[in-house]
């Protein structure tokens, strides 16, 4: 295991403990990721399979809202993304809709 510092920095990662996790051996790391209900165990089946999907590159646009949306959005951290997905969903929920048309 490399000994140089991580996670220093990463705002969004605010609740992890580093210098615990620092102190912890590769066995204890193993034992507590194999312990997470998230985890998903992989074997080589699945990596046979596995593709690269790179995300789609973002538009930059200018777009007017309602101060109060924006104002609600801006509460928590990565509100455009937030935005992104809300509406990522709502185009999906009504595709159908406009390939019957």
């Amino acid at each position: 295991m490399n000994d140089e510092p991580t996670g220093s920095g990463l705002e969004s990662n605010r609740d992890t403990d580093w210098e615990q996790l620092r102190c912890m051996s590769d066995a204890a790391i193993h034992a507590a990721i194999e312990a997470d209900p998230d985890a998903m165990p992989t074997d080589e089946g699945f990596w046979k399979s596995a593709a690269v999907v790179l995300p789609r590159r973002k538009e930059v646009v200018t777009m007017r809202l309602d101060a109060d949306v924006l104002e609600w959005f801006r509460k928590d951290r990565g509100y455009q993304t937030r935005i992104n997905a809300i509406l990522q969903a709502y185009m999906k929920a009504h595709t159908s809709q406009h390939n019957q048309e």
